[in-house]
């Protein structure tokens, strides 16, 4: 049975993809290595705990001692990295908790699983290998996917902000604009160098905005859920024209297991669901949602308030932009769809149903 090392799995994305690929590997054991900082909740994967090919460990990504601990005690075979701070507005306050996690603990977890797996730079260590394989001698030479893989998992905002038209692709020039993406892209270069430097076998996809269950509070989505069935006005900054590519977490957990076991070496894939939408759109969408599924005069939590609203719309407030607020992000995805079949299940109006249901459920709760 391989162990693999999966980080920041109580997080919105891991904490999605972990059940998923429980369910569908019966060979393979997962480690979470995840700090529980304010995204990380272990209610999230209540679903798994007490599964026997799964382990939570509380650490932090950049203590090295405890990252070699684990690769040395459970001799981990591949590694697929979640872990990141990802909330644009906190980089904006504290930079430098953006700079600690996504650089210093990437570059952490993928120079120990290099010390681990290889002997010296483009030589992978014998009980590695395939036995039908020799291990490569030049950097230009093809690494077998049987080989220990890093997978890093990163985002759209790498690239920058777009125009009115055109889409990301792989060879989309890096030009992050806030502290938040410049970290990610910061990470996606040091795992780029350790695949040309050292020959690793390295992976990295990109994914554009995800949606769906367990994602965390903060967020424009569940903001907008949240506030309205509370009453509360839904914050949308500036205009409300700036526009996403919106991808459903399970989708994105879906294509993350295609690149991780059919991926070329050394190769980005970008993920994304063709869903362009501005969050104008997003906040009308979900108010007409909840006026069909919870109307008004059904919600207690808002009448309480004697409140003369009909609609969940009359609560969108426009705010404040942020500072360096992108205004378009958009995935061209047909490296993946051509190259590994990946397709994404859910279009927008599917995917934003089974989110609102979830979120209604999660907040009448609580």
């Amino acid at each position: 049975m391989k162990t693999l090392l999966v980080t920041g799995c109580a997080g919105f994305i891991g904490s999605n993809f972990v059940p998923y690929f429980l369910e569908k590997y019966p060979e393979y054991r997962l480690v979470n290595l995840d700090l529980l900082t304010y995204a990380g909740n272990l209610e999230n994967l209540e679903e798994v705990e007490g599964h026997p090919r799964y382990e939570f460990i509380k650490g932090d990504i950049c203590n090295r001692e405890l990252v070699e601990y684990i690769f040395d005690k459970y001799d981990i075979g591949g590694v697929i990295h979640f872990a990141a701070e990802s909330h644009v507005d906190n980089s904006i306050e504290n930079p430098g908790v953006f700079v600690e996690t996504n650089v210093k603990g990437t570059f952490t977890l993928i120079d120990v699983a290099y010390k681990h797996w290889m002997d010296a730079p483009f030589k992978y260590k014998e009980k590695y290998l395939n036995t039908q394989h020799s291990a490569p001698s030049t950097q230009h030479s093809t690494l077998k996917a049987s080989l220990p893989r890093f997978h890093h998992i990163s985002t759209d905002e790498v690239y920058g902000t777009l125009g009115e038209t055109g889409l990301f692709t792989e060879k989309t020039p890096y030009a992050p604009n806030s502290p938040y993406s410049a970290s990610k892209a910061s990470s996606d270069m040091i795992v780029r160098s350790y695949h040309h430097t050292y020959g690793m076998n390295t992976i990295i996809t990109n994914c554009s905005n995800n949606y769906g269950p367990k994602q965390h509070d903060e967020k424009l989505i569940p903001t907008i859920i949240r506030n309205a069935i509370h009453g509360n006005p839904i914050p949308i900054y500036g205009d409300g024209k700036n526009i996403r590519d919106w991808l459903y977490v399970l989708d994105h957990c879906k294509g993350i297991d295609l690149a991780y076991h059919e991926g070329e070496v050394g190769e980005t894939y970008n993920i994304g669901g063709r869903n362009e939408r501005d969050n104008l759109y997003i906040a009308n969408k979900i108010c007409e949602i909840l006026d069909d599924i919870y109307p008004i005069e059904n919600n207690s939590k808002v009448k309480s308030q004697k409140s003369k609203v009909k609609s969940y719309k009359e609560l969108i407030t426009f705010v404040k932009d942020r500072p360096g607020h992108d205004r378009r992000y958009a995935i061209d995805a047909t490296k993946i769809e051509n190259e590994l079949g990946w397709r994404a299940d859910e279009n927008f109006e599917s995917g934003i149903l089974k989110t609102v249901k979830w979120y209604l459920e999660k907040y009448n709760a609580d």
